[in-house]
């Protein structure tokens, strides 16, 4: 989810194709070698490439190369559980380091496993790589609230610029080949070039979704599943911005009330109220004059989305925040923009379009943008047109999108669901409603919480359940009715240092 507004998920109604295993293909094998990656060096990881067909319909064309890290297990081969799988999310988001991750769990509970990382296809370091303009999240863009005609339309042509960038520097065969479905059939060649029957999944935010559609379409070749931050299936994928954008402004309130708590610290007001007006007059006064000619409204946005995302950046931001009003020091913020926003690098958001745009095809009427945003701004201010445009070239996309899988994991017979109920990129009515699709499914709530897809995270409650889970295949006990199986308390939120 390297992105500044994660993933987008739509009104439309969900609509099936043929959700039969697609037949096999004969995969490749993979030759393992050294990995560049720090995390996968340190963990003594072994990467490699895996060719897997540009259309799976046509399997004996052109060919595409998957990035692939590996970290083999380190138990006995009597207590080997297998292969897992990871994917980050996004989509866009490069998975290669992700195949250290078993490491963070308890009692050693990852060492039973093969733990494989991948960037999907188009993504890092998997040839080719989507790109269009590196340039397109830099600085200087127009103002994210167009209260002018001119505004809107200059974003409109700035969307459509970008889709035609993407059309015309990569190969449309690539670009019609980007969906949801796409990666899950490159999850399960990743599979079958490992050489097992079966294998492990462990999904955050995006990734969720490739799991549910995995499991959906090759649900015999599931062994465990763990799912954090789940997208709702019905919203794939214009709703879901609307829904996320009212998240992310109830979590920046959060936040503010944070700030406010701490206000021996942060000097910025003593309740959540007058921490907003402290925010709101220096957002209305960069839409005037950019801080360092570089920090204007669109840049002060897209750092403090930060906060309705992780809790564990909110002392980073409130720092931040403390010092650019009390100090003047807006180079941290700028410092901030380009750490959260991978200024230069618009590989995540080609592909992030790439496949949202064409999982589903998006309303083209901008009419019903227009509406259905400002709808949405009189209720979540902040960042709902942030996220419009971030998702506006959809509106031009120069491949045909196709329709949805109807996620139906009625044969998978072992699912493990973390989610916090104030989750805003992916919101917790998603979780119960792949709960209900999912009969062998168990939900882990965390009442209160914000953050978004961080497992394990020395959560004691839930990492140890994972583990349970991932050694022994053990679950909570499902409950009757529409609800979480079991609740553990979110992380505190963090005390601030006072010096």
């Amino acid at each position: 989810m390297k992105r500044l507004v994660a993933l987008a998920v739509s009104a439309l109604t969900v609509a099936s194709i043929v959700t039969a295993a697609p037949a096999a293909v004969a995969a490749e094998p993979i030759t393992w070698g050294p990995c560049s990656d720090p995390t996968l060096v340190k963990a003594g990881g072994e990467c490699g490439y895996l060719s897997v067909p540009l259309d799976y319909d046509h399997p004996g064309g052109a060919k595409i190369q998957l990035a692939v890290g590996r970290v083999k297990h380190k138990v006995p081969d009597s207590q080997y559980q297998g292969v897992m799988l990871t994917n980050p999310g996004g989509p866009g988001g490069s998975g290669l380091y992700l195949a250290a991750r078993g490491g963070n769990l308890p009692n050693h509970a990852g060492d039973a496993y093969d733990w494989i990382g991948f960037d999907p296809r188009g993504v890092g370091s998997s040839k080719p790589a989507l790109s269009c303009d590196p340039l397109y999240m830099d600085y200087n863009r127009p103002n994210y609230l167009p209260v002018t005609p001119q505004l809107e339309q200059t974003w409109l042509q700035r969307s459509k610029s970008y889709a035609d960038a993407c059309a015309a520097k990569n190969d449309p065969a690539l670009l019609a080949h980007m969906k949801t479905v796409d990666t899950v059939r490159d999850m399960d060649s990743i599979r079958a070039a490992l050489g097992v029957q079966q294998a492990s999944f462990y999904g955050y935010s995006y990734g969720t979704y490739l799991g549910q559609v995995y499991g959906t379409l090759f649900p015999t070749h599931v062994r465990r599943m763990v799912l954090d931050s789940t997208v709702d299936p019905r919203y794939v994928f214009y709703q879901a911005n609307l829904n996320q954008d009212l998240g992310f402004d109830r979590n920046i309130h959060v936040w503010f009330d944070w700030v406010a708590k701490y206000d021996s610290v942060y000097h910025l007001g003593k309740t959540g109220a007058a921490v907003q007006r402290v925010f709101d007059e220096q957002l209305a006064k960069l839409s005037f004059q950019p801080a360092g000619g570089v920090i204007g409204p669109d840049e002060w946005l897209d750092v403090f989305l930060q906060a309705s995302y992780y809790q564990l950046r909110w002392t980073t931001l409130g720092d931040a925040f403390a010092k650019f009003v009390n100090s003047g020091d807006w180079q941290t913020m700028k410092s901030l923009f380009e750490t959260f926003g991978g200024r230069g690098d618009d590989n995540g958001f080609a592909v992030y379009l790439a496949v949202q745009c064409t999982d589903v095809q998006w309303p083209t009427n901008w009419n019903q943008w227009r509406v259905d945003n400002w709808r949405t701004f009189a209720r979540a201010p902040y960042f709902t047109w942030m996220n419009a445009w971030y998702n506006a070239p959809c509106v031009y996309w120069p491949a045909k999108a196709g329709k949805p899988v109807n996620v139906d994991g009625s044969r998978v017979q072992s699912v493990l669901m973390i989610d916090e109920t104030l989750d805003a990129p992916t919101p917790y009515e998603g979780s119960l409603e792949v709960r209900k699709r999912f009969p062998g499914a168990v939900l882990i709530a965390e009442p209160g919480g914000t953050s978004h897809a961080i497992t394990p995270r020395g959560n004691a409650c839930v990492d140890q359940k994972i583990a349970d889970y991932l050694l022994n295949g053990t679950l909570p006990a499902r409950k009757p009715g529409n609800r979480a199986d079991v609740t553990c308390d979110p992380l505190p939120q963090p005390v601030p240092p006072t010096s």
